[in-house]
């Protein structure tokens, strides 16, 4: 039988409990993904109209996929402690996004003339587009003040949590867009 006194306390050291709350916003946010693509196949099933800019789809999810390559390659840097690397990196990141929402909003205005938002189509086009463009121009921003706070010095190769968690978080963003633009761009 234990006593009072010799119940323990389970501490976590601080680094443990950022990556663990990381984690669990992830995964609420791919609750929040999942419900949109498959709220695509129960409203359209797998029919797409066929006014669809397929260059420019695919187009941009390159660009994507480059951004998370060049967000990767930042984290690494910084975990090297090569800040140059590391600022360069990641403001190529934010380049590549930005292209990314541009290709977004031209995609945007084509489909407003074949498939307008008060459409079954476009409504889940602009939903599903609309909230992910959302969380790149949020990915935007930390990255932005990631490469700020960066630029005295401030992460290293011994504390660089800041720049780890927004990678993280860059290639969530990425992979939900993989998921995506099948679902929207090739699925038929």
């Amino acid at each position: 039988m234990s006593t009072q006194s010799e119940v323990h306390t389970t501490s976590h050291d601080e680094f443990s409990m950022k990556r663990v709350g990381l984690w669990i916003f992830i995964l609420s946010e791919t609750f929040l993904f999942g419900a949109l693509i498959s709220t695509r196949f129960y409203l359209q099933g797998v029919e797409r109209p066929d006014h669809l800019n397929q260059p420019l789809g695919l187009a941009i999810s390159l660009v994507l996929l480059m951004s998370s390559l060049a967000a990767f390659r930042g984290e690494v840097a910084v975990a090297h402690n090569n800040q140059q690397k590391f600022r360069k990196n990641i403001i190529a990141t934010i380049v590549l996004a930005s292209i990314f929402l541009i290709g977004v909003g031209w995609e945007w205005y084509e489909a407003f003339h074949y498939f307008p938002p008060s459409s079954a189509f476009g409504t889940i086009f602009f939903t599903m587009t609309g909230i992910h463009a959302f969380h790149v121009i949020t990915g935007i921003i930390a990255l932005i003040v990631i490469v700020r706070m960066g630029s005295d010095g401030r992460f290293n190769s011994d504390s660089h949590w800041g720049v780890e968690g927004v990678v993280k978080y860059w290639h969530f963003v990425d992979v939900a867009w993989v998921f995506i633009y099948p679902t929207l761009y090739l699925v038929n």
